[in-house]
């Protein structure tokens, strides 16, 4: 017959080893994570590539200990859900990319683990509750570093032309994103005296048009609005900027690459090791809800001289000077 002391004693033994049963149990569980991104495995295959590698490096291998579903969807609300709605009920675990891929997460599920990747502002989108106590079951890395990002940008147009008076902000309608950045210009135009007027563009075939649109209407500069649709077709919207001789500011270096003026952001491929960190704590039994959302710490300045000569334009030695990467 078994004495008060023994049960007592097993009972807590039990209670102790039921936590490390379950992290046991979690550890071998083949997790199987979807990875959904903004675009096509062409124009973010740098990203997925980055994902597997960081991965990979935190000992996470596809076909081996977890299951990676890589998915891709337009740059638009309605295509992201389509995606998402289909891919949900199937996985573990969701890594989302871009702003609009987070909220759309955040309307199909708000059980499963999801860790965003570059996102605009996720406490003011509702995607969590604080970027410390994230208190939901999203977490994960934010493009901004803050909310001022945006006029810094519009900031670095005009320290490039002083007498800029109308700037043109484009983007995608339906994107988070831009809600985000006319909060942040709109602070700080006032103080440049400079007038924003907002061109939402939603096809290719639609950019020619607003940028004619913005040059009979007297706008002297562009700044461009990041997210999904416009890293798309950064290309095209780098050349009709300067082919209606419209200086650039972007977020994305690839686009000032491509021949944009100026930009100012983070590489979207310094996130991934963030995102392995996510996944591997996850994993381990920990919850997005107590996992601080990281925000970027490098932000580069990129220029392009060629596009700057082509425009006419004198770059200030001040701003030359603390330019990290210069395109020629």
């Amino acid at each position: 017959m078994m004495d008060r002391r023994t049960f007592i004693s097993r009972i807590t033994l039990a209670l102790l080893a039921a936590p490390l049963a379950v992290q046991a149990q979690q550890a071998r569980k083949v997790w199987r994570v979807g990875v959904v991104l903004p675009g096509t495995p062409d124009t973010v295959g740098h990203v997925t590539k980055a994902i597997e590698a960081s991965l990979a490096n935190a000992g996470y291998v596809d076909g081996k200990n977890i299951t990676l579903e890589w998915r891709f969807y337009p740059p638009n609300p309605t295509g992201a859900e389509k995606v998402l709605r289909a891919l949900v009920p199937t996985i573990d675990l969701l890594v989302v990319g871009g702003t609009i891929g987070g909220v759309v997460a955040k309307k199909v599920t708000t059980t499963l683990p999801t860790i965003f990747q570059s996102v605009s502002d996720p406490v003011q989108l509702g995607l969590v509750s604080s970027l410390a106590h994230p208190g939901g079951n999203m977490t994960g890395v934010t493009f901004e570093a803050a909310a001022e990002t945006y006029g810094k940008r519009l900031q670095l147009l005009k320290e490039i032309l002083p007498a800029l008076t109308v700037v043109g902000v484009l983007g995608a309608p339906g994107d988070a994103n831009i809600p985000v950045a006319m909060q942040s210009l709109e602070r700080v135009a006032p103080t440049l005296h400079v007038t924003l007027r907002l061109f939402e563009v939603t096809r290719t075939d639609d950019v020619d048009r607003d940028f004619t649109a913005m040059k009979t209407s007297g706008v002297q500069a562009v700044l461009v609005v990041a997210g999904p649709f416009t890293y798309e077709h950064g290309r095209r919207i780098a050349e009709l900027a300067l082919s209606h001789r419209l200086p650039s500011a972007y977020a994305f270096w690839e686009t000032v690459a491509a021949g944009g003026l100026i930009s100012l952001g983070t590489n979207i491929v310094d996130m991934a090791p963030l995102v392995a960190v996510y996944l591997d704590k996850i994993i381990k039994g920990a919850k997005p809800a107590d996992l601080p959302v990281e925000q970027p710490t490098k932000f580069e300045l990129v220029i392009n001289l060629k596009t700057a000569k082509a425009l006419g334009l004198t770059i200030p030695p001040p701003l030359l000077a603390r330019v990290d990467r210069v395109i020629e």
